[in-house]
């Protein structure tokens, strides 16, 4: 029997209800058909930002192992160089390509990479036969970018095909070019019958927020009752498709950006454009997938293709310009080289993001979004569609992880993990589980309650076991203590039970401290 093939497509900050079959507003058919076709997740966990999420992805274990155990760009002195903190993919991991190439498979990326900055640590370096990738977190989505000397890299100074850096062409758009990209190097592949990995990874819709002036144009008007009427809008749709309890209670949304009622009537215009052109942003993002999936069909191979579509973390919800590693040095560069006049947002010379209120409209029931170890940074949408498998069509609230994404493909494919020692190194083992069993209804779940899940970033952390979850959330987003909540009667997360069941925060603290143990975790002040 023919091993099936692998695309893996990771979205750049989409929210969990932004594609029409997760209750959205946005027109999303392509990937609705797939989602319907497949296996909905509501309850598909990541870390809380890009790199992290992306580290265990491509590594079945841990970001604090494989070596993003925090955003390169914002490391610490008392982070930068420790183990799990080298910002890129280290040698304690051996990476999904890796393995599948070695086993027969051939390997293409085209997308945004964010795993190492330098040709050593580029996807060409990890298993790729062919990458084309965007090498670090962010850029303009258009191939125009500011002058040479103003202090900010150039666009060609960012890409790199098979490891080496690159030049863009005049017309390029980010989602559309990494899907050109991938679509060729799957067509041009040798007719040998081997199966193969394809990882499109979309920059869209990180900010800047850029998209072509006719998709815009759909969405002119769409969102000028707000961001609260969008967030109720959705969440009436979640309920609905059956994505959401009924008798959930939605955590409050937490902003320090003005709400909508106070705004002045050019405010309000300001921000509902950038939520229009967000809109945009997925729409290309569909149709984008929608080319991607075409070509599967017309060669042959798409019933026998494992689809597998997630977002890298929850919607983006940072005022950047209040950002430390941004602040004022980005806004006074913004304020120079962009043109933000409400006619221009969304062009090539324009630089802007949506915000916190529009980004808990996507995350609701969920509490706060990107960056968060609550739900509504971590929480994701997320879908995988492959006909042969039973649970097919459905939805499911299993709890899965982005990590449990290896070991799924590795058993589908034959293919056995090499454990701690491969190619001559010492290499970690993976801490995901495989889907399969899960997926073919031989299992009722991903993950017993024999097994705790932890998260950390920038010191906000979570454990959970089960339904439970404890959370450590600093001021001012938090009280800086532990939390507790039973997720399965409070998806929201609005009902701390800490004070009322102290053994049960106890023993998730107990798993806390085995996970710091085990992936290396270097936090500071932590409470206990």
């Amino acid at each position: 029997m023919k091993r099936p093939n692998f695309v893996v497509i990771v979205a750049d900050d989409l929210g969990f209800s932004d594609l029409g079959a997760f209750g959205g507003e946005i027109a999303t058919p392509h990937l609705d058909a797939l989602a319907l076709r497949g296996l909905r997740f509501t309850d598909f966990h990541t870390a809380a930002a890009c790199s992290p999420t992306r580290a265990m992805l491509l590594t079945g274990t841990d970001h604090h192992i494989a070596g993003l155990g925090t955003l390169d760009e914002v490391a610490t002195k008392t982070q930068r160089g420790k183990p799990g903190y080298e910002g890129y993919l280290n040698d304690r991991v051996v990476t999904v390509t890796e393995l599948l190439r070695e086993s027969g498979y051939r390997t293409f990326m085209s997308g945004k990479w964010h795993l190492g900055m330098t040709p050593e640590t580029s996807p060409h370096a990890r298993g790729f036969e062919h990458s084309f990738a965007l090498l670090p977190g962010a850029a303009n989505h258009y191939a125009s970018s500011p002058k040479a000397g103003t202090g900010f890299p150039r666009q060609d100074t960012l890409y790199t095909e098979d490891g080496v850096f690159t030049d863009l062409p005049d017309d390029f758009y980010t989602s559309d070019g990494f899907t050109e990209k991938l679509i060729g190097y799957l067509g041009d592949r040798a007719k040998d019958d081997k199966p193969f990995f394809a990882y499109l990874a979309f920059s869209a819709p990180h900010w800047p927020l850029q998209a072509p002036d006719e998709l815009i144009a759909k969405y002119r008007g769409r969102y000028d009752a707000g961001p609260e009427a969008l967030r109720q809008a959705r969440l009436v749709k979640l309920i609905e498709l059956g994505l959401c309890p009924p008798d959930v209670v939605p955590h409050p949304v937490i902003a320090k950006s003005k709400p909508w009622e106070e705004m002045s009537a050019e405010e309000r215009a300001v921000s509902a454009r950038t939520m229009e052109v967000y809109a945009a942003m997925v729409e290309r993002i569909d149709w984008n997938v929608g080319r991607l999936v075409a070509h599967l069909e017309e060669s042959g191979e798409l019933d026998n293709t494992v689809i597998v579509f997630l977002s890298d973390n929850g919607a983006e919800g940072a005022l950047i310009e209040a950002v430390p590693v941004f602040g004022p040095r980005l806004v006074e560069f913004i304020a120079a080289h962009y043109d933000n006049r409400l006619e221009n947002i969304g062009r090539p010379n324009s630089y802007v993001w949506y915000g916190p209120r529009w980004a808990q409209a996507a995350t609701a029931p969920s509490r706060l979004y990107k960056t968060h170890t609550t739900e509504g940074g971590i929480r994701v949408v997320a879908f995988l569609t492959y006909p042969p498998f039973a649970r097919q069509g459905v939805v499911s609230g299993t709890f899965a992880t982005a990590m449990d994404v290896m070991p799924t493909l590795l058993e589908l494919a034959g293919v056995e993990h090499p454990g701690r020692r491969w190619n001559g190194r010492d290499t970690v083992e993976m801490r995901g589980r495989s889907l399969v069993p899960y997926l073919s209804g031989a299992a009722e779940v991903v993950h017993t309650e024999a097994t705790a899940t932890g998260w950390e970033l920038f010191g906000r952390c979570a454990i959970r076991r089960g339904d439970w979850k404890a959370l450590l959330a600093p001021p001012p987003d938090g009280p800086g203590t532990w939390q507790l909540y039973n997720l399965a009667r409070d998806p929201g997360e609005t009902d701390d039970r800490a004070a009322a069941e102290p053994e049960r925060l106890a023993g998730l603290i107990a798993d806390w401290n085995a996970y710091v143990e085990e992936t290396g975790v270097l936090v500071v002040n932590v409470a206990t």
